[in-house]
């Protein structure tokens, strides 16, 4: 049998209409596994995923000799080893901007190919950056344009345009709602917080009778990846009910003070975790096909675990080869890296959703203490079902203009862009060795 592949389960919740999106399951798709059933192809995914503060250029480029694809990974890199053969590392590149507001004039021109407008303390982007580009090309059939995320207190990198910036939400707990339906009471100043409780009702308990009809109907295989999926949701929802639950003494369990200061904001990589969990099911659900996430955003201070200052102040006062912004710096390849293999860990036909996606990785500045534009780090992962050469080092002798990669990443997710930027930062070739 072949079932439409937008089949969502639906049931009611508390009076509402509750509904469960279904991942990609053999009975949508046609007998070799390469696209759906209905002749469509898999859709390729965006997402934009940045971290702060730039990097130690001489520990993050490989040798000299590691270009094309005989190079290996550098010490900053290693956390990416489990997703290396699907990587693109491209270096060498120079952001073309006058740099007039560190940490976000060449970011700015970078995301969108212009330059910097607006002043310092009242930053802006010229046009649209580069999710929203693609996202305006494909994003209009899903719920969901675009969902924008930040792990810890974040204004966000993406813009429609200017002094038109897309909030990212931070709070794990907003975004569940969100993607997954009325399942949580959001905790709030006048409600009544019990512990013992978490969880009313599971949003899945609404359509049992309809998982078992559908379960009835499908082959093996697709039982299997269903309840594999089910469970995932399940996961998410015990998993957030632990963090409402607080400690499991009930008598010390008491509304916090407010925080006083970002110090006292979540944990961001608790947060990171639990948001690319909902953002890979998002897009393997199909209800958006680009996102971004800030892991941590232009000249952020946050005090790392056994850092002794915060990463900005690091950055610039940190002595030598500037061992603890090295340290910082692995710290979120390690997480670049979970959300990558959560990626890959999701299989959709032959291949997985890293497969069909491309993750473009990248920061605020190359080498933090001068706030430099050259040598720019970028990260490209997955091949975008297979427009992108992957296991590549690419690797610019000649201080190229960063706009070309933007290009290439932009024709990649199948738009017909023929050239990308303005003035020095214009285009219209992208890279071509890293282009299939």
């Amino acid at each position: 049998m072949t079932i439409n592949r937008r089949t969502v389960l639906k049931g009611l919740f508390g009076g509402a209409v509750a509904t469960v999106a279904l991942p990609p399951l053999e009975a949508m798709m046609n007998r070799s596994g390469t696209a759906w059933a209905d002749g469509s192809s898999f859709p390729k995914r965006f997402a934009l995923w940045t971290w702060a503060n730039g990097v130690v250029p001489a520990f993050w480029t490989p040798s000299a000799q590691g270009v094309g694809s005989a190079w290996e990974l550098s010490p900053l890199l290693q956390p990416l080893a489990p997703v290396k053969s699907k990587l693109a590392l491209v270096t060498g590149l120079e952001i073309r901007a006058i740099n007039s507001i560190p940490h976000y004039s060449g970011f700015g021109s970078l995301l969108t190919g212009l330059g910097q407008l607006g002043t310092e303390g009242d930053q802006t982007y010229a046009g649209p950056t580069i999710d929203q580009i693609i996202a305006a090309q494909i994003g209009g059939d899903t719920p969901y344009r675009s969902i924008e995320a930040g792990a810890w207190f974040s204004e966000g990198m993406s813009f429609n345009g200017p002094h038109s910036p897309n909030p990212p939400e931070t709070n794990p707990f907003a975004m569940y709602q969100r993607l997954f339906g009325p399942t949580f009471r959001a905790p709030g100043e006048d409600a009544v917080i019990d512990p013992k409780l978490g969880l009313r009702q599971s949003v899945l308990d609404v359509v049992t009778d309809r998982v078992t009809a559908l379960q009835a109907k499908l082959g093996s295989a697709d039982r299997a990846r269903l309840d594999q999926h089910l469970s995932g949701i399940r996961d998410l929802e015990l998993r957030l009910t632990r963090l409402q639950a607080g400690p499991p003494d009930l008598a010390a369990c008491s509304r916090p003070d407010e925080p006083l200061s970002l110090d006292k904001l979540e944990d961001p990589f608790l947060n990171h975790r639990e948001l690319a969990d909902m953002l890979v099911m998002a897009l393997a659900c199909d209800q958006t096909r680009v996102l971004s996430m800030a892991f941590m955003t232009p000249v952020s201070n946050y005090l790392f675990p056994g850092a002794t200052a915060g990463h900005h102040e690091l950055t610039h006062n940190e002595p030598g080869d500037q061992p603890s912004v090295q340290a910082n710096t692995i710290r979120a390849m390690e997480e670049l890296s979970y959300f990558l293999s959560k990626l890959d860990s999701v299989q959709e036909g032959d291949a997985s959703l890293l497969d069909h996606s491309l993750v473009m990785a990248t920061t605020d500045v190359s080498l933090g203490k001068t706030h430099s534009l050259d040598d720019y780090p970028i990260v490209l992962a997955g091949s975008a079902d297979g427009a992108l050469v992957q296991d590549i080092h690419y690797h610019s002798t000649g201080r190229e203009n960063a706009s070309k990669i933007m290009l290439s990443a932009i024709r990649a997710m199948g738009v017909a862009a023929p050239s990308f930027g303005d003035e020095d930062r214009l285009t219209t070739d992208g890279i071509s060795a890293i282009e299939a």
